[in-house]
């Protein structure tokens, strides 16, 4: 399923940017909707549970394509790419557990300085 989901990923990837800019676009759109959640944090957990589902999702897709055996990418940036997921992954299941809106920094940290790395760096 998740090879589907790299598939559908890098299609729609290829018709309206590079996959890097897509990817990068996605990784801020994900960090601005846990900002807002963490910026307006009320205790109701609907837009909580979307924000953590958008990222979980793109996560997994990351995960995946840095794991295919057809990635570009060296090996040292692959394993630095999942080990990030990891951490991005299981924290978002803490934040199911246990929601604090601090928790949340982290993961938009993180997608923020991938998305900037990724646009000050293309590999296209």
């Amino acid at each position: 399923m998740q090879n589907q989901a790299v598939a559908a990923y890098q299609q729609v990837a290829k018709q309206t940017a590079s996959p890097t800019e897509r990817e990068a676009e996605l990784l801020t759109k994900s960090a601005q909707r846990l900002q807002k959640v963490r910026d307006d944090w009320d205790g109701s957990y609907a837009e909580l549970a979307h924000a953590l589902k958008f990222t979980n999702s793109l996560w997994g897709i990351l995960l995946a394509a840095v794991a295919s055996k057809e990635s570009p990418l060296p090996d040292n940036i692959r394993q630095n790419v999942a080990n990030l997921g990891i951490f991005v992954l299981s924290r978002i299941v803490e934040i199911q557990l246990d929601p604090m809106p601090q928790k949340l920094d982290a993961i938009i940290n993180i997608n923020r300085e991938l998305a900037a790395g990724l646009r000050a760096n293309p590999s296209e």
